[in-house]
């Protein structure tokens, strides 16, 4: 049999490409099945492995906030610092210490005080402020460094309502106004009036500028119209030393440090700035009775701590500060010390830190007081 002629030839050939090609094209390479293979299981174990990574994330997330949360509730594990912005040895100072002891018995862990002076207390505040809210770090909040230094300083390294949480006022260190013995009055109307009658009027001395007795001593003048001389000291002793000796009439002081001298009969005692009687000195007026209406002004202690500190640990050091203050042992020291406990809570503190603020800003501008 012959060969087809040549357009047979061509369609056979056609038709062969044609089929060929289709074959080729729809029957997959065993090359790609492979690949394809390897990628779909690449595919597959890149989604496993997302897949575990977000359950791994998802747990560490939980176990992570179970962690936080049970070392919330295990504070403290470690001891707190308490810093005293003052020298050891003062009234400030030790009703710290007693407050520290106490409530370190009862938190179950040591409250450790750390001494930091200077600068009217600012400078253990300002780094106070500094130090991590995680309520290892309490201050002792002193009113003559939280509400009158702002006003006083021309700079300060810490506001006080901006930096600080209140936790609870701790208590008030009554004021009293004594006078030398040879100073023929007997109350403040004769103190007044007295003033109002020598040139230059009366001298009062303070343990220094700025401080809660001096800022009383300006309110007094504005409130009753004494004609009072302001002379700082360094410190409250030798303030006492100079009233004792003649050397000044008058001296602002609290009842702690002039106590001793008013009952051996040494100095006369004018009247306290308290809102009632003190009880360590019951028979001495307030300057209310005297005739000076609402005349309040007390010095203050307080515990506080860097803004940011746990709300949790807020609420648990006041509930343990008021529990130390109603002790009856740790009372009675703090009267001992001129200190009258005030148990409250943590909004009541905040409360009266904006007050003072206010009040104590308009004597001392009044006054024209300040230190650079």
């Amino acid at each position: 049999m012959g060969s087809p002629p040549s357009e047979a030839r061509d369609r056979i050939d056609l038709t062969t490409y044609k089929h060929n090609t289709t074959e080729t094209i729809m029957k997959p390479s065993p090359h790609l099945i492979q690949v394809g293979s390897v990628y779909m299981a690449a595919a597959m174990q890149r989604r496993r492995r997302v897949l575990t990574l977000t359950a791994a994330l998802c747990l560490g997330a939980t176990a992570g906030i179970q962690t936080s949360a049970h070392a919330q509730d295990a504070w403290p594990n470690k001891p707190i610092r308490l810093i005293v912005p003052f020298t050891p040895g003062g009234v400030t100072d030790t009703s710290g210490r007693l407050i520290a002891e106490n409530l370190g018995k009862r938190l179950g862990q040591q409250v450790v005080v750390d001494n930091k002076p200077g600068a009217s207390g600012n400078i253990g505040t300002a780094l106070a402020k500094s130090s991590p809210a995680d309520g290892y770090t309490l201050v002792l909040g002193f009113d003559g460094t939280m509400v009158i230094n702002p006003h006083v300083f021309s700079k300060l390294p810490f506001d006080t309502t901006k930096d600080f949480v209140p936790i609870g006022k701790i208590g008030d260190a009554t004021l009293i106004l004594v006078a030398n013995n040879d100073v023929p009055v007997k109350g403040l109307a004769d103190v007044i009036a007295l003033s109002k009658t020598r040139t230059g009027g009366l001298s009062f001395g303070t343990s220094g500028t700025g401080g809660t007795p001096h800022i009383a001593g300006e309110l007094l003048k504005l409130r009753s119209g004494a004609d009072l001389t302001h002379v700082p000291y360094k410190g409250g002793g030798q303030a006492m030393t100079d009233v004792l000796g003649g050397t000044i009439p008058l001296v602002y002081t609290a009842v702690a440090g002039a106590h001793g001298h008013i009952k051996s009969g040494k100095l006369k005692a004018i009247a306290v700035s308290s809102a009632q009687r003190t009880s360590a000195l019951p028979d001495v007026p307030t300057f209310s009775e005297s005739g000076v209406p609402d005349f309040v002004v007390n010095s203050w202690v307080g515990l506080l701590a860097p803004v940011g500190t746990p709300a949790a640990v807020v609420t648990r050091l006041n509930k343990e500060l008021n529990a130390v203050l109603n002790d009856a042992a740790v009372r009675e020291k703090l009267r001992v010390m001129g200190i009258e406990p005030t148990p409250g809570s943590a909004e009541q503190y905040r409360d009266e830190i904006k007050r003072d603020l206010e009040r104590y800003g308009a004597v001392v501008k009044a006054a024209g007081i300040s230190i650079e």
